[in-house]
Parts: C-alpha cells; structure tokens; sequence
C-alpha cells in the first residue's frame, strides 16, 4: 500500500488554547499564519478547498465549499513546544514532558570552549539571530578571519553559518557533527544546523541547497515500527534529519519546494509499499521567519496548483495526508514559530466529505499510518484510519 505525507512547514491554522504562553510578550495568541497570509495577499487556494480546507473552526479566506472529496480536521499539539522537531517527533508517536533547550542569551562558555577545541577555530556572533541578519552583519568579519558564525533561535538549534568560498561545505558538516557531539545531556538542542551562504557583502545570500540538520536521536518511532514491519520508508526533503536518519530506507534530497514537489510527484508515482513522508520547507525558512506574507502566499499558491498532479498519484487503494507542524505567522511580531493547530487534510480516491474533527494530539497521525501499514505500535495517538477506510 501507497501511504503519502507531506508536511506544509508552518501552516498552521489559529492559536492553541495555550498559545499566549508562547513566544515573546504578549505571546502568541491571535496568531493564524493561514489566515492572516490570506487576508494579507488575497491567494486563492481552490483545490485544498475541495479537500473541506474552508471547513475547519477558524479559517477564514478559503470557501466552505459543499461539495468535498476529502477528509479534514486540525491537530492539538501536546507537546510543549513549537518548533520543527517537536511536531514531527510529535506526528510520529513521541510526545515529549519537557521542551527542547533553548539559549535565550547564547551559549555558555563550556559549551563554546569544547566547540573551539573540537574545530580549532573561533567563533562569531553567539546569541539570537535572524538567519538573514546574522550574515549581513557578521559575513564580512567571517571572510577575513574564516571563523564559523554561530547563532540560535527562539528554537533549539545551534546554528553554523560560513561562507562557501571561505570553508569547504565538507568542513562546515565536519563542525556540526563535532558540536552535535557536544550538545548533548545538559547542553542537549533538538538540531544542529549547517548554514551556508554565498555571494558578496552586502548582498550575502543562504545556499539553502546545502544546508544539512543534525537532530538529536529521538526514542523508536512509528518510523521504526514501519521498518521493522518490512515496510518502506521514503524520505523527502529534510525529514530524515529531523529523525536522525533513524527507520528510512530511502532518503531523497531537495532544493526547495518546487524541488520538493517534483520528486515527491514522480516518487509516488513509482512503486513503493510503505510510508513516503515529505516536507516543503520554504513555506517556514524562506517566508515565514522573514515576515514575508506575499512570498508565504505565493508558495501556497504554487503548492495548491500543483495539488490536482499530487492526488492524480494516488492509486485508488493509497492514502495522501497533509500536515502541518506549527504555525509561523508571516505577519506576527518578531521571527519567531507560533503556537497553533496543525492542519490535517486527508484524501482516497473516492472519498466523500469526511471531518476528522479535532483531534486530540499530532500522535493520531503515527498512529493512523501504523495502522493503515499493519505495524505494530503500542505509542500514543487514536488512529482515524477507519474514518479513511
């Protein structure tokens, strides 16, 4: 059996209950990446309305149109966070006590000294940044000294910024594998991320391309069970960092989401018995931390038109779900992820309207393909696949 996921990357659909205990003050509540991205650019999105998008409490701009031929809902988010790893850990059965560290003032010399040590360079930046900001600001000090720019987020992450022309990319990933090394146990930070860039002062770019996350291990995953089961797991774009490389038999690399489209359509196009599981990163990286809400509008254009050649790929015994793992508001306050609804659309070929309701963790998701594939899983989450079946 074809089961297909593909994750829009912060698209989520209004505040959780907690999201004003989120974020900087006054918090995240008010936010709705979807709705406010709509309001702010008048995008149409007609074929995720024939999916019941119009249908769920809140979203606002997208039809409520009555004939629908898919399945929809939205996710609660249990685990405390709104980032990347948290939701993906999260779709896939783990939900975590506590959050992700985070380094609101960069981190602490034990964790900066070893990092040296382990390199033999030193260091730029080290506090929060916009990923934007901090090359335009520290690249022209890192082309005359070669040391790394490091930085962080609201997120968990340690990020290594550096000039392709100025440290060979195998280098760069040599760094992030030694400070993954490092940020374990006390220091532990959900991703290590590698962040090339190129060109010339002031006019620094990202080579998005390259970038390469290095995630701490989770727990066994509905992943595993899925390997174990002798099924196939297919990896598209970032999600096998995301999970350490951990149950995949098959990684695929992209570019960006056009990339990410493409070979995700010609994936499912071909044989596979298992889980292809996708996420389209630009929506979050390229839009919605820089505050872009007429690019943000854009890529869900782009994706909605290409929604039609995505379900022509599902064969009439497949099953094609569409998430996402947080919100980012392109038009909230700061660069931040916000505290929102995952979104949850489903489709079969032949399927009516079908309202999946609100359910009660990103678990149900795990749980669900576990089902559909016959793994054995014994995690959280309530599988909907009989709502599908």
């Amino acid at each position: 059996m074809k089961f297909s996921i593909i994750v829009l990357d912060s698209v989520g659909v209004g505040e959780l209950p907690d999201a004003a205990s989120f974020g900087a003050p006054p918090g995240d509540g008010g936010s709705h990446t979807l709705n406010h991205t709509l309001a702010a650019t008048g995008v149409q999105l007609p074929n995720l309305a024939r999916l019941g998008l119009g249908h769920l409490p809140t979203v606002q701009g997208v039809p409520a149109v009555p004939e629908v031929h898919g399945a929809y809902g939205r996710m609660l988010e249990v685990s405390p966070g709104k980032d990347t790893s948290t939701g993906h850990w999260e779709f896939m059965g783990i939900q975590l006590r506590h959050p992700f560290q985070v380094f609101p003032d960069g981190f602490p010399p034990a964790v900066m000294d070893a990092f040296t040590a382990a390199t033999g360079t030193g260091y730029l930046c080290n506090r929060p940044y916009s990923g934007t900001d901090v090359i335009r600001d520290f690249g022209p000090e890192h082309m005359k000294t070669g040391d790394p720019i490091v930085y962080t987020s609201a997120d968990s992450v340690f990020q290594i910024a550096a000039h392709v022309d100025v440290v060979p990319i195998e280098q760069l990933y040599d760094w992030c594998r030694a400070a993954r090394e490092i940020l374990q146990g006390e220091y532990a930070v959900a991703r290590v991320i590698a962040r090339p860039f190129r060109g010339s002062a002031p006019d620094f770019e990202r080579a998005g391309e390259l970038r390469h996350d290095y995630s701490l291990t989770p727990p066994p995953t509905v992943l595993d069970a899925l390997h174990d089961a002798g099924r196939e797991v297919i990896g598209v774009g970032k999600i096998p960092d995301i999970y350490d490389h951990r149950g995949f038999t098959e990684e695929i690399h992209t570019d960006d989401n056009p990339d990410g489209i493409r070979k995700t359509i010609a994936r499912m196009g071909e044989a596979f018995d298992g889980l292809l599981f996708c996420n389209l990163v630009d929506f979050d990286a390229k839009y919605g931390h820089r505050r872009d809400p007429a690019g943000y509008g854009a890529a869900l254009e782009h994706f909605d038109a290409a929604l039609p050649e995505i379900l022509a790929q599902v064969p009439h015994d497949g099953t094609l779900l569409i998430l996402s793992d947080h919100g980012n508001d392109p038009t909230w306050h700061g660069s931040d992820h916000t505290r929102e609804y995952g979104l949850l659309l489903g489709y079969r070929p032949g399927i009516g309207a079908v309202d999946l309701g609100e359910r009660k963790t990103f678990a149900d998701v795990g749980a669900t393909v576990a089902e559909a594939l016959g793994a054995r899983w014994s995690g959280p989450g309530e599988s909907f696949w009989p709502l599908l079946s």
